[in-house]
């Protein structure tokens, strides 16, 4: 007899977070749940711990709704489940849905879990990868491991993408052959204001030298 793979679990968000191309925008919507247990409810879906959860408390499918104020753009959805602590209530198959409200929403992703230990990532695009713009997020759960009737979520959260301004562009200069240039550009801009200072006194003596054309000369300090 095999035993089925084990869904593997995803990177921690937080890494995302960390490469500046992503951000987390869970706090800018709405969130409700088709029921949940008294004190397991969204506060402890968007606590940032790992050891509390929501626990559904109704018949499947059991729902997740998030809903924004405006179209958002969403790229990543993350949701951590630990079947080792939850067993018969943790999620075997997950539809997420998309659309503007209640009545029009579409599936784009279902996924079947496989007794899932950690973040899954659930990538939100359309059908060219391009990341999806939407009013609200539905994730239903549709079944349980071990034929479970309520379900445990640990937590869930969203990202946007980050897009970069035309600053954001340019490449940042912190390398080390950089940071020598501008020294070495540096040094020499003051031995220019130094020269500058210098001819200007023999300038003011009469004999022809110019500030400026010695500054322009140099490259590094353009007086105009």
């Amino acid at each position: 007899m095999t035993t089925p793979n084990k869904t593997p679990p995803g990177a921690d968000p937080k890494q995302l977070e960390r490469t500046g191309t992503v951000r987390e925008i869970g706090s800018q919507a709405v969130w409700s749940l088709s029921s949940c247990k008294p004190g397991f409810g969204v506060d402890q879906l968007r606590d940032d711990n790992l050891e509390t959860y929501w626990q559904s408390d109704g018949s499947q499918p059991h729902l997740v709704n998030i809903q924004f104020r405006r179209k958002t753009t969403v790229k990543t959805l993350c949701i951590y489940a630990d079947y080792k602590s939850d067993e018969s209530y943790t999620p075997s198959k997950i539809s997420v849905r998309v659309g503007n409200n209640f009545h029009n929403l579409q599936e784009v992703r279902q996924l079947e879990l496989v007794e899932p230990s950690g973040w899954i990532h659930v990538p939100l695009t359309d059908t060219h990868k391009k990341p999806i713009r939407t009013f609200m997020i539905q994730i239903a759960v549709l079944a349980n491991h071990q034929n479970g009737r309520d379900t445990h979520m640990r937590q869930i959260k969203v990202y946007t993408p980050v897009e970069e301004s035309s600053i954001g562009k340019f490449p940042r200069c912190t390398t080390i052959d950089f940071m020598m240039y501008r020294s070495i550009r540096m040094d020499v801009a003051f031995h220019a204001m130094d020269l500058v200072s210098w001819s200007s006194k023999i300038h003011h003596k009469g004999n022809g030298f110019s500030p400026v054309k010695v500054a322009n000369t140099l490259g590094c300090v353009n007086f105009g």
